[in-house]
């Protein structure tokens, strides 16, 4: 047993929900089992297993706590994880002692016990465990003790994925995509890509004014290729801070994938960029429903019409059955305000739904119209438009990050304000 406790018993919150903003890593390919003796922590472990965030670990679950690990591991190599839930203080620590005579070097251990001692967190420490969780534990206490095995406390916000895809086709989609990714690269200067995966029609290109020789296609279509480095290499720069992993556009191939053709390239990606935004096209596949669900967060753009309004609910509610443990979808409300347009107004979709959209962005054809066809974004054609200012909304929203990175002025600031003002 090595490594050290991540948590201390007096910073253990309650059993709740995850907040809001609490971002978790994926878990890699590891091993996980584990060693209960109630039931109600089994299901908890159980329902761990099936969050998106451990869908790579292979998960058991046994039943008689320390005696039973200790009684495995005699004739077992151990896994990569070791969860045991125990009661008293005094079994617990003799059991450790017991178990470290049995486990091999560079397994971790997770406790769940019942008492919340610091006495005892440093005795926990002193013999290597890992993680030390109160009881009673809820499927997300376990997620994030297992996933922040794996990552390190200052990388935080590293490898957050943004799933951005329309309700329906046409209804500006990639436009917010590519929008809200620039806004997330420039306002609030964080190290970005965007994935078009749109692969035979894909915009991004287009929009950012770029006609990249490589693209996503060569690392797709090569799998066994793929590391950090063949993804720098095909990434087109746009600006300082966001990068692009063009589509190729052309119908020279068709484009059929399995469920896990891009699971190698978002892996890679995580680890080498803070942000990727994903610009998922209108269809409905394995991969497409896979991305989806293993997205950190996910936006949905939807048209102020009735077969919007239904697609975005079909969406959300399978979203939110298949990731119980991840806040809901959010989406917004796309080209509103379309003359002689008889349209579903804001209130209508947030009672179908069940919340407010998070933004309502305007029909405003000649301004997004120049911005398309000059390969320019909003907020390069209009800075102070309120657009713009939507677009930083949706980027702080999704990113968690509520201030922008504003450059310091000079002394004549305030003075230069006010005369602007006038």
């Amino acid at each position: 047993m090595i490594n050290y406790a991540r948590q201390n018993p007096e910073q253990q919150s309650d059993a709740t929900s995850p907040p809001v903003e609490d971002h978790i890593a994926p878990a890699p390919r590891v091993s996980v089992q584990a060693f209960c003796e109630t039931v109600e922590t089994a299901a908890a472990v159980q329902s761990a297993g099936e969050d998106r965030r451990l869908g790579k670990a292979h998960l058991k679950i046994q039943m008689g706590g320390m005696a039973a690990a200790i009684e495995a591991y005699r004739s077992a190599p151990t896994p990569n994880v070791i969860i045991l839930e125990t009661e008293g203080r005094h079994d617990i620590l003799l059991g450790l002692d017991q178990l470290a005579t049995v486990c091999d070097a560079g397994t971790r251990v997770i406790v769940i016990g019942k008492i919340n001692d610091v006495t005892l967190y440093r005795e926990l420490v002193r013999r290597g465990v890992s993680d030390y969780v109160i009881a009673p534990v809820t499927a997300i206490d376990v997620v994030r003790s297992v996933c922040n095995l794996f990552s390190a406390p200052e990388a935080k916000a590293v490898g957050r994925i943004i799933a951005v895809v329309g309700a329906k086709g046409g209804v500006g989609a990639s436009t917010v995509a590519h929008n809200v990714a620039w806004a997330i690269a420039r306002d609030l200067a964080l190290d970005s890509v965007v994935a078009d995966l749109d692969l035979a029609f894909g915009t991004a290109g287009l929009d950012y004014n770029q006609d990249p020789a490589q693209g996503i296609a060569d690392a797709v279509f090569s799998p066994d290729r793929v590391d950090t480095a063949f993804i720098d290499r095909l990434l087109s720069k746009c600006t300082d801070h966001l990068s692009l992993l063009a589509a190729p556009a052309t119908l020279d191939r068709v484009y059929d994938f399995g469920a896990d053709a891009f699971d190698s390239i978002f892996d890679t990606l995580r680890a080498t960029m803070p942000c990727i935004v994903l610009d998922i096209p209108h269809q409905w596949t394995g991969w497409t429903k896979r991305a989806l669900i293993a997205a950190d967060d996910i936006l949905i753009v939807a048209a102020p019409d009735l077969a919007n309004l239904r697609n975005t609910k079909n969406i959300v509610d399978l979203l939110k059955a298949q990731r119980p443990n991840d806040r809901a979808p959010l989406y917004c409300l796309n080209q509103v305000g379309i003359p002689k347009r008889p349209e579903i107004p804001a209130s209508e979709f947030a009672k179908a739904i069940e919340s407010q959209p998070i933004a309502t962005i305007p029909f405003e054809p000649q301004m997004f119209g120049s911005a398309a066809n000059n390969g320019q974004m909003i907020a390069e054609i209009s800075a102070n438009h309120r657009t713009t200012e939507m677009f930083l909304q949706i980027a702080q929203r999704l990113t968690g990050r509520g201030e922008t990175k504003k450059p310091k002025g000079s002394f004549l600031s305030p003075l230069i304000e006010k005369l602007r003002a006038k």
